[in-house]
């Protein structure tokens, strides 16, 4: 029994370590992964030997010198190569002279140990998944009933029953006078027991003819407002357009954590924030080929785009087909917005006017850009003047006029945020 017992032992230890070891050494493969797209995907495919910028990194364990070699070339390869490894020397004339980029000081120790767990991994054993429509790509609109055909059919079924009471009472008042023995009253069309309906009730018809009248008028007034604006009342908040390309913000702003600023590029030097490129979209996807969802799918159009061949690696101009991407938020011609006073000035997150855009799959309009809305921000935003050079000498004159005055909150509307002219010109 002791023996058993003992024996159960030791193999539940060997399990609950084996177990460890392999959840550290997963761990250490989920965040090598990560290290790896942030800094090496651009130039090296980790599982295959085809060719990018640098060498695909397939079978590179077999090639590298054993030891920590490889751990000493990723940190510092300028650094190995002067040192006369004769390895390193080789490398570097194999590849045109072409040094990798040294990440001494980029990536510390465990990034790197966490990269070399990654490529020993292998590529991760692709798994079946389902999408569904929660949060997901552009949908056709649900199918549901036109307004106006509902009113039309109820409509029609009330001058349906209106007729059969019309006729039921004609009848029953038919029949009442034949036993009575007067005579039977004489036809009338429908328009004529209208006519005489409303000659007998005009205080009611009067009624309804003003609220028709007041209701024509106000739908008048709404339609004047949308005059010459860029959107209707469909495309305001919750607009969410189909793309081109089916790109993901979630992926690449939430999940790989990319910067607005980098696909935006002017949105902190010029009131627009720029659409970007398909010369940006090829600074990575030159590389990664393939999506989580999509697979080649998308980024093939991405290819198309740009004129660019995969397989060689190389552009053709006469091919090239720049993409027409649909603008999401609009304002009307007559309003100016700046990106660059908001973000750089006024430092405020894109958030605050596009909703939370890191957790969305398709872009989609979260607020409605009104002037009332825009008016209310300006109303309870505090401006950001505490090492702000831009507001120095505009916080040292408001201290000293509202000095003793704790609880004054300077707002973008008291620094002239409702004046007319900023926004209408």
């Amino acid at each position: 029994m002791k023996n058993q017992l003992t024996r159960f032992t030791y193999k539940a230890l060997a399990t609950l370590v084996l177990t460890a070891f392999l959840g550290v050494f997963s761990a250490k493969s989920q965040d090598g992964a990560k290290v790896f797209k942030q800094n090496c995907a651009v130039c090296h495919d980790p599982f295959t030997d085809r060719m990018l910028t640098g060498p695909g990194l397939k079978g590179i364990f077999d090639r590298a010198p054993k030891g920590d070699w490889l751990h000493k070339w990723i940190i510092n390869n300028e650094k190995l190569i002067k040192s006369g490894d004769a390895y390193a020397k080789q490398v570097l004339a194999k590849y045109g002279n072409a040094q990798m980029t040294v990440f001494e000081g980029t990536l510390n120790d465990k990034d790197v140990d966490a990269v070399i767990a990654y490529l020993k991994a292998g590529p991760p054993t692709p798994t079946l998944t389902t999408t569904t429509t929660t949060g997901g790509d552009p949908k056709e609109p649900e199918a549901g009933i036109d307004p106006l055909y509902l009113i039309l059919g109820v409509i029609i079924i009330l001058a349906i029953m209106l007729g059969a009471l019309r006729s039921v009472r004609t009848s029953m008042q038919n029949a009442s006078n034949r036993s009575e023995g007067k005579p039977e009253n004489p036809e009338t069309t429908f328009w004529q027991d209208v006519k005489h309906w409303m000659g007998n009730n005009r205080r009611l018809v009067g009624v309804f003819a003003i609220i028709l009248l007041f209701g024509g008028m106000k739908s008048c007034w709404d339609a004047c407002f949308r005059i010459g604006v860029y959107y209707d009342w469909r495309t305001q908040k919750g607009y969410k357009p189909e793309q081109p390309i089916k790109f993901s913000h979630k992926l690449h702003a939430g999940d790989n954590e990319i910067a607005c600023q980098y696909c935006h590029s002017s949105v902190e030097k010029s009131r627009h924030a720029g659409i970007p490129s398909v010369n940006i979209c090829m600074n990575c996807h030159k590389a990664i080929q393939s999506g989580p969802q999509y697979k080649e799918t998308e980024i093939a159009k991405i290819y198309a785009a740009a004129g660019f061949d995969p397989k060689t690696g190389t552009y053709d101009e006469s091919k090239q087909n720049p993409l027409r991407w649909i603008k999401v938020h609009n304002l009307p011609d007559h309003v100016y917005f700046n990106h660059s006073q908001h973000v750089v000035v006024g430092k405020q997150e894109c958030s605050n006017c596009h909703g939370d855009i890191k957790s969305m799959t398709v872009a989609e309009q979260k607020s409605p850009l009104t002037m009332k809305w825009c008016i209310e921000c300006h109303r309870k935003t505090e401006v950001a003047m505490a090492g702000n050079a831009y507001y120095d000498r505009l916080h040292a004159a408001l201290k000293e006029k509202y000095a003793g005055q704790y609880d004054v909150k300077f707002t973008v509307d008291k620094i002239g945020g409702l004046e007319c002219s900023k926004c209408h010109y």
